[in-house]
C-alpha cells in the first residue's frame, strides 16, 4: 500500500511539472504573440503614415502645377487683353492726351 502512495505522489509531482511546464510555455507563447502582434501593428502604422506622405505629396505636387497653368492661362488672358489693335491704340492715346491738357471735348477751355 505504501508504494502505491508513493507512485500516487511521484505521478502527483509529475503532474503538477508538466503543468506548470505547460503553463510556463503557454505564458511564453502569449508573450510571444503579443510582441509579434505589436510589431505588425507598428508596421502597419509606418505604411500606412508613408502612403499618407506619399498620397499628400502627389496631391501637393499636383496643386501646384494646377497653380502654375492657372498662372500661365491668367497671364495668356492677360497679355492677350493688353494687345490692343494700332487704330484703337492711337485714338486711345490721343483721348489720354486730350484729357490731359483738359480738352477731353477735343475742345480747348478758354
Amino acid at each position: 500500500m505504501r508504494d502505491v502512495i508513493q507512485k500516487m505522489l511521484q505521478a502527483e509531482a509529475e503532474a503538477k511539472r508538466i503543468v506548470g511546464k505547460a503553463e510556463a510555455k503557454a505564458d511564453q507563447i502569449r508573450a510571444d504573440a503579443r510582441k509579434k502582434a505589436q510589431e505588425l501593428i507598428e508596421a502597419a502604422r509606418r505604411d500606412a503614415q508613408d502612403e499618407a506622405d506619399r498620397v499628400v505629396q502627389t496631391a501637393v505636387q499636383e496643386a501646384e502645377q494646377q497653380k502654375r497653368s492657372r498662372l500661365q492661362q491668367a497671364a495668356e488672358a492677360i497679355r492677350a487683353e493688353l494687345q490692343v489693335a494700332p487704330a484703337f491704340r492711337k485714338e486711345a492715346v490721343e483721348t489720354v492726351e486730350r484729357a490731359v491738357r483738359g480738352t477731353a471735348d477735343g475742345t480747348t477751355n478758354g
